[in-house]
């Protein structure tokens, strides 16, 4: 998904520069890194807030042309006002193409619906993790990684290194690590009979299955006089 935003050279700096470009529907900002030096930008606020809301906007590699030159940035942090809908300022990092970067990606889970926990045992899957720090080029920046939870039981996990990471992609851990990303967990107020139920639903279902796809015997032969 190719993303472009629109910017313009700020020439004009300090809090009252600020304050009157966000009165005429501006917001300020900058862009740094790379070989070139930090460029004080502005942006048209509307463009930016609704850009804001979607989350590619967070996680992708973004094409920003400034004054007509157009170069790739990532979005590195943005201030909203404390209960108005107005973005403050912005700030983005240049990319180059063969830098590896560092990013927060989302995390999409699926399949919980059919998951053994939810499906047989009535739990609900929890989100221990919604975004995984990952290292990768900018060309094989992914706008969120899978978590697969069609194989959790209640009381189990999926951990970071259970991802299928797309190629090119490492999650940035310390050594050892491996941490929680989901589990199922039973609700409050569920009752240790209707989760016994429920394992015991789910255990004839797990042994159920090898004997429905076993082929059907053969008749016997019937025994000569």
């Amino acid at each position: 998904m190719k993303i472009e935003i629109i910017a313009n050279k700020r020439e004009l700096q300090g809090t009252g520069a600020s304050r009157r470009l966000r009165r005429a529907g501006k917001v300020p900002g900058i862009v740094y890194g790379g070989e070139v030096a930090a460029q004080p930008i502005e942006l048209d606020h509307n463009a930016l807030f609704h850009s804001l809301k979607q989350e590619a906007f967070h996680a992708s590699i973004l094409t920003m042309n400034l004054d007509g030159q157009k170069q790739q940035v990532l979005l590195r942090d943005y201030q909203m006002h404390a209960y108005r809908p107005l973005v403050m300022h912005a700030d983005f990092q240049r990319v180059s193409a063969d830098k590896k970067i560092h990013m927060r990606v989302p995390l999409h889970f699926i399949n919980g619906d059919i998951a053994p926990g939810v499906k047989l045992q009535g739990g609900v899957v929890s989100h221990v993790m919604n975004e995984l720090d990952i290292s990768c080029l900018p060309a094989d920046l992914p706008e969120f990684i899978e978590v697969d939870m069609k194989d959790v039981a209640v009381g189990h996990s999926v951990h970071v290194n259970d991802l299928k990471l797309p190629k090119g992609v490492e999650a940035v851990l310390h050594r050892g690590e491996n941490p929680v990303v989901g589990t199922i967990v039973v609700p409050r107020g569920t009752t240790e009979a209707e989760l016994a139920a429920g394992e015991e639903a789910a255990a004839v279902t797990t042994a159920a299955a090898p004997a429905a796809a076993a082929p059907a015997a053969a008749p016997a032969k019937a025994e000569k006089k």
